[in-house]
């Protein structure tokens, strides 16, 4: 263990007898630090100073399960079709391209299908395959980008929080208890419509819908994250191994870093892929509003709720988009439950 001179009273004698070498380092463990671990509790085991990797150890000879590689194939495929149609490496059509004689045809719509357009047309006669792969890479950005807002900035919060406690874990606390009792879409209208209008009015720099979006979500996602963050940090930084660096001279900043944030990510990164799909739902839930990704841009949301008065007449224009937005969160709240059960990430202890 770095830093750690041997006692001279545990050199092997009787009693001692020569023992491995893990032996002599819980022995020279035992007699640097047994005094300063002492107290109401009791002497911390040394042992546990050498377990600083135990929570980070829990993920190995990981086994999935065949649903498991199903989600991650699908979000394989997803995220592949949504660069390469973004790059333009692989193109299924051009997005914006107008075919008059394609309005409203596709699968089951009333006014046929549309030969040389396996999923139909949009209303305005758009190949619905290209539109759904561009829309893929608006729908995976604005909810990646948020969540990392949120993983970012809550995390680090609820890190700092769980691991110094007192004052500053009251104060942050109460900021992410006033940030959870307004309404989550309340709160990200209100975002965009301030973002939005500050452009128009000429007081801020216009920002693409996109990044408003963004800024929104993850500000909604911010409490989330950092009690989530919180509460795997709060247990964690009571460990001894955390207790034991503390006691070497380590500082706060080391500690958190080396020991309690390995720990605590198997937390977070679970629900930030449950909130990726929370977020993906979000931008449909603001485009059905109007404000969220403005046309000509499409992303599944906007491809929804520009055409919904085309459900009953040509179903293929929503259910397309919707069913991939389903399918996708599906696959991710999937991939969150399983990491969860893997790292034995506990809700109740939020």
């Amino acid at each position: 263990m770095p830093g750690l001179r041997r006692s001279p009273r545990a050199t092997p004698g009787p009693g001692r007898g020569g023992g491995t070498v893990q032996d002599e380092v819980m022995d020279a463990v035992h007699d640097e630090f047994a005094s300063g671990f002492s107290g109401g509790g009791g002497v911390v085991a040394a042992d546990a100073v050498l377990s600083g990797s135990e929570g980070r150890s829990r993920g190995r000879g990981w086994r999935l399960n065949p649903a498991a590689w199903v989600a991650i194939v699908w979000m394989v495929f997803i995220v592949l079709v949504a660069v390469l149609a973004k790059t333009g490496l692989v193109t299924w059509g051009d997005p914006q391209n107008v075919i008059a004689s394609c309005a409203r045809k596709g699968p089951f719509a009333n006014e046929g299908t549309a030969p040389g357009h396996l999923l139909g047309c949009d209303s305005d006669g758009r190949d619905m395959i290209a539109r759904l792969a561009l829309g893929a890479w608006t729908s995976l950005l604005v909810g990646v980008g948020a969540i990392l807002v949120g993983f970012l900035i809550g995390g680090t919060l609820g890190l700092i929080a769980g691991y110094f406690g007192g004052r500053i874990d009251s104060f942050l606390v109460g900021m992410f208890n006033v940030l959870l009792s307004v309404p989550g879409v309340v709160l990200a209208l209100a975002l965009v419509a301030f973002l939005q209008g500050s452009a128009q009015a000429g007081t801020a720099t216009a920002l693409p819908d996109v990044v408003i979006l963004i800024i929104a979500i993850g500000v909604v996602a911010i409490p989330l994250i950092g009690r989530i963050s919180r509460a795997s940090a709060l247990t964690w930084s009571r460990r001894e191994f955390v207790l034991a660096a503390r006691a070497q001279g380590a500082k706060n900043g080391r500690v958190m870093w080396r020991e309690v944030l390995p720990n605590v990510l198997p937390a977070m990164v679970s629900i930030a892929l449950l909130s990726v799909a929370i977020a993906i739902v979000a931008e449909g839930a603001l485009a059905i509003l109007g404000v969220g990704v403005r046309p000509p841009t499409p992303s599944w949301g906007n491809m929804i709720a520009i055409d919904r008065g085309e459900l009953f007449t040509s179903p293929h224009i929503v259910f397309e988009p919707a069913l991939l937005i389903f399918l996708t969160v599906l696959a991710l709240n999937y991939l969150g439950d399983v990491i969860r059960a893997k790292f034995d990430v506990r809700e109740s202890a939020i």
